[in-house]
């Protein structure tokens, strides 16, 4: 069995803060280098619910699935399968935990595993996606201190027509 992928950490904003910036404002804090097309200007969508999608969506409408959600429980524990760049027999599963740590701030548990599903690639996967979480995280301890969650734009109420 290939060695699961542990990452801890603290974050500077209460639990159910950090939760809504990893799931409802992923598309706020997620880099255009971690995705699919690379493209500017594209959504990165996480759906709140079981079953929920994980996915891109480009200024085209080009949708590319990266994962499905296989927990939701708010705030404190959401997980999914994934598959971004990989066919969907190949996901790992993603298990994200977040508590209380201290007065106001959180503490982010995430897990990693299923590499045996990949075969002999398992250990190379697992290699490549520790690089990859080790460039993602620190975009999202940034998002989640600044203590606001941006709603996607399909979301967001319509602008204001000028006076």
């Amino acid at each position: 069995m290939t060695e699961p992928l542990r990452f801890g950490f603290d974050v500077a904003c209460p639990v159910a803060h950090a939760f809504a910036v990893w799931t409802a404002g992923i598309g706020t804090w997620w880099p255009a280098d971690h995705t699919v097309s690379g493209e500017d200007g594209l959504r990165v969508v996480l759906e709140g619910r079981v079953g929920g999608r994980v996915y891109e969506r480009t200024a085209a409408g080009v949708e590319h699935d990266w994962g499905e959600v296989t927990v939701w429980e708010p705030p404190s524990r959401l997980a999914y399968r994934w598959f971004l760049r990989a066919d969907r027999a190949d996901a790992t599963d993603v298990e994200i935990r977040f508590t209380a740590a201290g007065e106001d701030g959180t503490r982010v548990e995430i897990e990693h595993t299923g590499w045996e599903r990949l075969g002999t690639r398992g250990p190379a996967w697992r290699e490549r996606n520790t690089g990859g979480w080790t460039t993602l995280l620190p975009h999202f301890r940034a998002a989640a201190s600044e203590r606001r969650v941006s709603a996607p734009a399909s979301r967001r109420p319509p602008a204001a027509p000028p006076r």
